[in-house]
């Protein structure tokens, strides 16, 4: 395995963690040079994932060419290498993006978010289902759809039973609040 792959996937973690705490842009920096070493040792064992989570962060400080060149290279790379673990993820990533870059890919972020929670449920995670369910009842209500987007967001959402103090599962709450009022 040796050095620069140790080092690699410290440096795509140490990325990942300073994004989730909302330090994008030093994150971003941390896995893109994490992304160009594994690349350089030819390493590509959980490049989508690590792309997807980049592209998060390219969305949130609205670089949306970037995010959506690199989650076309995630979706390549789950295509050629059937690597599907993060799949369900890129696609409703991918969904959310479309919906910021232009209102004209209304009716291809939908078909997004609904192959994530397609493929979400093919491979039971409950995770992925719920963050893509979100994705499309925020969709729903924006196209005026409140009951359907409050219908299918139930659905997913009474499946659990625990974790209830999570974050995907407290803004799911909120959002059914939100969708009955």
């Amino acid at each position: 395995m040796g050095f620069p792959s140790f080092w690699r996937s410290a440096t795509l973690v140490r990325g990942e963690a300073l994004i989730q705490q909302g330090h994008n842009e030093e994150g971003i920096g941390q896995m893109e040079e994490g992304l160009a070493t594994a690349q350089a040792v030819g390493s590509e064992i959980g490049r989508p994932h690590d792309l997807t989570v980049l592209a998060g962060a390219y969305i949130e400080t609205r670089r949306l060419d970037e995010a959506l060149r690199i989650l076309t290279e995630a979706l390549a790379i789950v295509d050629d290498h059937e690597e599907v673990v993060f799949e369900a993820e890129t696609h409703r990533l991918k969904g959310e993006l479309l919906l910021k870059q232009s209102n004209s890919n209304i009716a291809e972020a939908r078909t997004c978010f609904e192959r994530a929670i397609k493929i979400a449920r093919s491979q039971s995670a409950k995770s992925w289902e719920l963050r893509a369910t979100m994705s499309l009842a925020r969709w729903l209500a924006s196209q005026g759809q409140s009951d359907e987007a409050r219908a299918v967001l139930a659905e997913i959402y009474n499946w659990f039973t625990e974790g209830f103090e999570t974050g995907d599962l407290k803004d799911a709450k909120a959002l059914l609040d939100e969708l009955s009022q």
